[in-house]
């Protein structure tokens, strides 16, 4: 069965098992590796991806789920010469450590910040649920309210 979806700003069809996880449609048929596997339980978010603007944990979402959606991975948020406010944030903070979570992290606080644009530290706490097995949740905090400064200051 064909799927249908828009992805990072490109119309692509996928002729796969319908009930294959986008994240591995997208990892494996397409080839963006950017969206990490981790628990395959929708629990860490390293899966994370936005679906019609919302943060979504693929690696338990049928692909049959997008079809017709917008669908936009780490590698859609910004060109690599030209890194979002979030990504510029993580660098200055020095967020990753290990950086395995980092893809969804970030794409999970896009998502917060395209919603909030001040987010408090209780909205963080709300809204970003991602597990970082490093630990870097303070440096990330820090990073969310620098990175909503960069884009309400542009």
């Amino acid at each position: 069965m064909s799927t249908s979806f828009q992805l990072n700003g490109e119309q692509v069809t996928v002729d796969v098992d319908p009930d294959m996880p986008l994240l591995w449609v997208v990892r494996e048929q397409i080839g963006l590796t950017g969206t990490k596997f981790g628990c395959g339980i929708a629990a860490c978010g390293a899966c994370t991806m936005h679906v019609d603007g919302e943060a979504t944990r693929t690696c338990v979402l049928p692909v049959s789920a997008v079809d017709g959606a917008v669908v936009r991975t780490i590698e859609g948020i910004a060109p690599s010469e030209t890194p979002s406010a979030v990504q510029r944030a993580w660098l200055q903070h020095q967020v990753p450590q290990c950086g395995y979570c980092q893809s969804g992290m970030i794409m999970a606080v896009e998502a917060l910040l395209d919603e909030v644009s001040d987010p408090t530290d209780e909205d963080i706490d709300e809204a970003i649920t991602n597990i970082c097995r490093c630990g870097t949740y303070d440096r990330i905090r820090a990073a969310v309210h620098t990175a909503a400064a960069l884009r309400r200051e542009a």
